[in-house]
């Protein structure tokens, strides 16, 4: 029998100290938060700091662990931490067509995706936390 198989994912929920949060413009999702894809023998906090990194040029501080959103369907997990900037200059790449900080209301106006604005949203909400939302949608990636 083969081992299953899982994708694991980390994402920052990064806000500075005007009470903003950081976006990306991604070419097939649009707007969402930094994250992506944990590698092997990586931690899922370096994950997130890295991608942070590479899609948006800001250098963060992860704050604290919010939870997970598992797509079961899809054999996908997706951690999710709160953070700080901490440096960098935002910048563009091909992962990234767009990166700013946005007030919060205008940054939830802006995520469109599935439920990624949901996941924002719970990750500002520390009397929910952890939480871990369970879902099966095979479209949902």
């Amino acid at each position: 029998m083969n081992p299953p198989k899982h994708i694991v994912s980390a994402a920052a929920i990064v806000i500075n100290d005007k009470n903003e949060l950081l976006l990306i413009k991604g070419p097939r999702r649009g707007w969402e938060m930094p994250g992506g894809q944990v590698e092997e023998g990586e931690s899922l906090t370096h994950a997130a700091i890295r991608e942070t990194k590479e899609e948006s040029g800001i250098d963060i501080e992860i704050i604290k662990f919010c939870g997970i959103f598992q797509n079961v369907g899809n054999s996908i997990c997706n951690t999710l931490f709160l953070a700080k900037p901490i440096g960098g200059e935002l910048i563009q790449t091909s992962e990234s067509l767009e990166s700013g900080f946005f007030p919060i209301e205008e940054a939830l106006k802006r995520v469109e995706w599935k439920d990624f604005r949901q996941r924002i949203e719970y990750c500002l909400r520390p009397e929910i936390q952890p939480f871990c939302i369970e879902f099966n949608d095979e479209k949902n990636i």
